[in-house]
């Protein structure tokens, strides 16, 4: 990736972190997932008119001179129904942007994949695409999705018409400024906009950005041309397009939007996977259990996991902790202490339990739900850390614990950095094991990581050695 994407990857997951990002979803994230553009979808009300829709370019205007000869929408409601309801199944890009951690997303699009993708996340999604639903708050919600055209379901109320664009400063301002106020709080990237988009030029030209030149910076995705492709079969029209591209992207700093070149639509996944993967990064899973502390004292060795905990806190990295047996209340007394002592730096949301179900509820057999559990947690994270793993088996005999080893063995598979500390033996020093024999296989810079690791793995004459040592780990991760 260039240094201009790695920049904004960097600017956009700080946001992420702090909660200040969105995204605007134009036509072009829907087209991949089978629905039609722009143009499919006025083609027949084109034909319909007497014209050719590849000479047509305002498409919006197109759609009015239907309205305008028939004196109805009848058959652009028919249509919107027709090619916007149909089985299409979300993209990659569609999952990517539902497991990131946004509160509110905008959209132009009438179809409903997004909020389907985000109740697939099992996330609570309270959808606006009337005035009077800004009104209301949906209980428990985790995105809001503004459908700032409407809903394929509401078609007849869905904006496509010129004199509807031309209205929809007063017929829709509530909507209007509302995203006036996110545009000015969060940090937007938008994408499936090619900038010709009739949809997008309307919205830009009714928003008033007040702020000139302290405007929040907003970025978008661009492809460049290039010679061969579909709108450039020769050399004069790739210089044109070139040449007007340039000229988009200039005048779009206007607004404050930024312009991300890629050569290529499938970068934009890339780019969104490494922004999920660099924000779970900042969350540590804490996977152990402890019925004994052999080799140490039980004293020492909570007061060890007490001091881990807190000095994941004070790098700034969130936990998610199970409240594992033995250690759980070690883990929340060390993240607390990092949090109360500077509350303006740490947040309790820095702290995330879940702990484990202890009966069977419905259907489901205990170790089922414990299976969904562990996969839900372990996903949220990027790195996982390993502590003890010992239980107490039906002979009352210490062994290592197999939940410990069952999340070892989810956390890789989800991609997850695995730091085991071996010197608390157990499930742990197994899990070390396996990482020794092969680190390329768990890491893709081995080099950087297993000395440290190596060093976690041996009993030394100091805890608070071990956490210097793991500060430094921490610190590496982070770069």
């Amino acid at each position: 990736m260039n240094q201009e994407i790695e920049i904004f990857i960097k600017d956009f997951v700080k946001d992420l972190n702090e909660g200040t990002a969105s995204i605007f979803a134009g036509a072009g994230l829907s087209v991949n997932a089978g629905f039609v553009n722009w143009a499919e979808l006025m083609s027949e009300i084109a034909h319909d008119l007497g014209l050719n829709i590849e000479n047509e370019k305002d498409l919006v205007s197109l759609a009015q001179f239907h309205v305008n000869e028939n004196q109805t929408r009848s058959k652009i409601n028919r249509k919107i129904l027709e090619e916007f309801t149909e089985d299409a199944k979300e993209t990659e890009n569609h999952k990517l942007i539902a497991r990131l951690p946004l509160s509110s997303i905008w959209t132009t699009n009438y179809d409903q994949l997004l909020e389907t993708t985000f109740k697939n996340e099992n996330k609570v999604v309270d959808i606006k695409y009337r005035n009077n639903q800004l009104l209301t708050t949906k209980p428990k919600r985790d995105i809001v999705i503004f459908k700032m055209h409407g809903d394929v379901n509401h078609a007849d109320e869905a904006i496509i018409t010129k004199q509807q664009y031309e209205q929809y400063h007063s017929t829709h301002e509530p909507f209007i400024n509302a995203l006036a106020g996110e545009l000015t709080t969060k940090t937007f990237l938008f994408i499936g906009f090619s900038f010709t988009d009739p949809n997008l030029d309307y919205i830009l030209s009714r928003l008033n950005f007040r702020y000139d030149k302290q405007q929040r910076q907003h970025y978008c995705f661009v492809k460049k041309h290039k010679l061969g492709d579909s709108q450039n079969p020769d050399e004069a029209t790739l210089y044109y397009n070139s040449r007007k591209q340039y000229l988009t992207i200039n005048d779009l700093k206007r607004y404050g939007i930024k312009s991300l070149l890629i050569d290529e639509y499938e970068d934009i996944t890339e780019i969104l996977k490494e922004i999920e993967y660099r924000y779970k990064k900042k969350t540590i899973f804490i996977s152990g259990s402890a019925e004994t502390y052999e080799p140490f004292d039980k004293n020492e060795a909570i007061g060890f996991v007490h001091n881990l905990s807190k000095v994941i806190i004070e790098n700034d990295y969130r936990i998610v902790n199970g409240f594992g047996w033995g250690i759980g209340s070690s883990i929340i007394n060390g993240a607390l202490e990092a949090i109360y002592k500077n509350p303006i730096k740490y947040s309790e949301s820095q702290l995330i339990l879940k702990p484990f179900p202890q009966f069977e509820t419905g259907d489901k057999p205990l170790k089922i739900m414990w299976e969904e559990y562990r996969q839900k947690m372990i996903s949220q994270c990027g790195i996982s850390l390993f502590i003890f793993g010992n239980k107490k088996n039906d002979d009352n005999e210490i062994i290592d614990a197999d939940g410990v080893l069952r999340e070892f063995e989810i956390s890789k598979n989800n991609g997850n950095i695995c730091i085991p500390i071996g010197l608390t033996g157990y499930a742990t020093y197994q899990i070390y094991e396996r990482i020794s024999n092969d680190p390329k296989k768990y890491f893709e810079s081995p080099e950087s990581l297993m000395p440290i690791i190596n060093l976690l793995a041996k009993e030394p004459t100091n805890l608070d050695a071990v956490i210097i040592e793991i500060d430094k780990l921490l610190k590496q991760l982070k770069k």
